[in-house]
Order: structure tokens, then C-alpha cells, then sequence
């Protein structure tokens, strides 16, 4: 469906809490500019404290529907240390809803930080043992849900779905610089569909995957995309090269590789997502993948309440 034959939304008051927009910020290195490219970071880990990034993007719209709708409860799905559950805890304190969490997993003697900060905002933590995780999007299973915890707006794991893709829009939105391409980390998809979507045809997109085996991502993000304009484009493609093994795995060059960032340019990154799409992209970028005048804007989409898994490497 496209999106003219969505409700369009144009307000939400509760904006004042959040900055916008967030800035972009030059990366000076002397790799970078041998190779007569230019890269800039969206800083959207600046966004909040504990709404970062492309969580909050992808809630924004999800939160007026679900006001709009009536709801005061939020249901959403994570692992032990998913920035999506602890965003959406937050943002459900911060916007008056109640909020549930559905974890992934059995539960566990010593929960995580990301969980007790959840709990912290309110959030109910339920488990849900892998088997039934992997089902967690089937209609009978939705249904089960809605008998067992009462009426509650349903927000995907990640926060990828069409009303995810405005909000991302809106980041776009706030980019002034000219450049050629955006770059993005890739979990669920939604905030690379927005970009698509935002782009409309123009400029270049890379989505750097976090996964590792099968690209289940292309065909959900041309999906999301084809729903929400009614075209498809051509103009965006994934890169799995850089996923260190899979999701939430880290290899030592990583590491090494976030530390010298922070120190060479004050940004703190976190080993998931960002982590690897600046690694991945500089390895590009030094390989010489991008022609001589090429401007990159590389999306920091936050993430950073994740670190708390890594405290033996930082």
C-alpha cells in the first residue's frame, strides 16, 4: 500500500523531550583523506541517554498509533541485552505507557543491566523459551498474546515495521550536507528501509549486515519499501562482509578497532552494530571502493546502553 493511502502524521507534543536535529560530525583521518574521500557522521546517538538513534526513529510513529488507537500498554520482543527493549521501557515511562518485554530465552539467576534498567522504567519482563520466539510473529501466536495479557499495541523485535520508516525518513530530512552515500548497520532492516524509502531513487545506500548465513534482510527491507512508497529501487545494497562471525560476536581487530576510533575522535561506538558498519566502511573506504570525491554520511544509530554485555573488552 503506499503511503498516500497512509494516515499522515504530523505532531507528536511529547517532541520537546527529544533534540533535533542531531549533528553531523567530520571525520578527520589522514586514511580517509589519501583516498580523496570525505565521511561524516550522523551523531543519533545523541538523540537521549536512553532513547538512542534508530530506536527512536523507529518508535516515534509506532507510539503516535498507538496513542491514537487508544492503547496504554506496549508489547515488544528482545534478547538479554536488546537496545530495542530497553528504548522502548524508556520511552513507555517517558510517554506515559505501560510496557511489556518478551525475552528471548530462559530466564536467568542474574539478569542483565540491560533488563534491571528496563525493569528500572517499568517495564513487565516475560520469557519466552527459543522455540516459541521463533514463532513470535505468526498470527496464532499474536492472538495468544493479546488473550493472555489483555488489549496492547504489538511493536516487532527491532521496531521494523512500516510506521518504523518515517522516522527514519525524518533523519534524512535533517541532513543539509550534500553527499553521495549513507551508510547504516542492518539488524532488523527497518532503519535502512526508511533510508530507501527517504532516498527515493537518489544518492547510494550500503546497509552493513550484523548476521551472519542467509540475507533475509533484502527481501523485508524491498517489502517495507515497496509498501510504503509503492515502488521499488535499486539504488541500495547489503553487505554481509563484516558481521565478525555473527550477530553479537566481536573479533580482536574490532575491539581495537572501536578503541582507536573513540580515541582518535572522542565517539564512543559499541561492538554490534555501529562498530562494525565504520570498520566495514573503512576497510572500504581503504580499499579504494569509493571514487576520489565520494561524501559518505555514515548513521550512528546509538546502541550504546549495549556495552554493558562487553565489560571485559571495555
Amino acid at each position: 500500500m503506499p503511503i498516500a493511502a497512509w494516515r499522515v502524521y504530523t505532531t507528536f507534543a511529547p517532541m520537546s523531550h527529544l533534540p533535533a536535529p542531531t549533528p553531523l560530525q567530520l571525520i578527520r583521518d589522514p586514511m580517509i583523506a589519501t583516498q580523496g574521500v570525505e565521511l561524516w557522521l550522523k551523531r543519533d546517538d545523541l538523540t537521549h541517554p536512553d532513547i538512542q538513534g534508530n530506536k527512536w526513529r523507529k518508535l516515534r510513529y509506532n507510539l503516535v498509533e498507538a496513542r491514537q488507537e487508544g492503547h496504554d500498554t506496549l508489547l515488544t520482543f528482545g534478547g538479554v541485552y536488546s537496545n530495542h527493549i530497553a528504548a522502548t521501557a524508556a520511552a513507555g515511562r517517558l510517554f506515559g505507557f505501560k510496557t511489556i518485554g518478551i525475552i528471548r530465552g530462559e530466564p536467568t539467576d542474574t539478569p542483565t543491566d540491560t533488563l534491571l534498567t528496563a525493569a528500572r522504567h517499568g517495564m513487565r519482563i516475560l520469557w519466552m523459551d527459543r522455540a516459541q520466539y521463533r514463532l513470535k510473529d505468526d498470527p496464532d501466536s499474536i492472538e495468544s498474546l493479546r488473550v493472555q495479557l489483555g488489549r496492547h499495541y504489538h511493536i516487532p523485535e527491532g521496531g521494523t515495521n512500516i510506521l518504523a520508516l518515517p522516522g527514519v525518513i525524518e533523519m534524512l530530512a535533517e541532513i543539509k550536507e550534500d553527499y553521495d552515500y549513507i551508510c547504516t548497520a542492518s539488524g532488523t532492516g527497518g532503519t535502512l528501509a526508511g533510508i530507501v524509502a527517504g532516498l527515493y531513487g537518489k544518492r547510494k545506500a550500503i546497509g552493513f549486515s550484523a548476521l551472519k548465513g542467509k540475507d533475509t534482510l533484502t527481501p523485508t527491507i524491498t517489502q517495507l519499501v515497496s509498501d510504503y512508497t509503492g515502488q521499488t529501487f535499486t539504488n541500495w545494497h547489503i553487505t554481509s562482509d563484516y558481521h565478525c562471525g555473527g550477530y553479537a560476536r566481536v573479533a580482536p581487530e574490532l575491539i581495537d578497532f572501536i578503541k582507536k576510533f573513540k580515541l582518535d575522535h572522542l565517539v564512543q561506538l559499541e561492538p554490534v552494530y555501529t562498530g562494525k558498519m565504520l570498520m566495514g566502511l573503512y576497510d572500504m573506504i581503504g580499499k579504494g571502493y569509493f571514487p576520489r570525491g565520494t561524501r559518505i554520511i555514515a548513521v550512528h544509530t546509538g546502541g550504546l546502553q549495549g556495552l554493558c554485555g562487553y565489560r571485559e573488552w571495555f
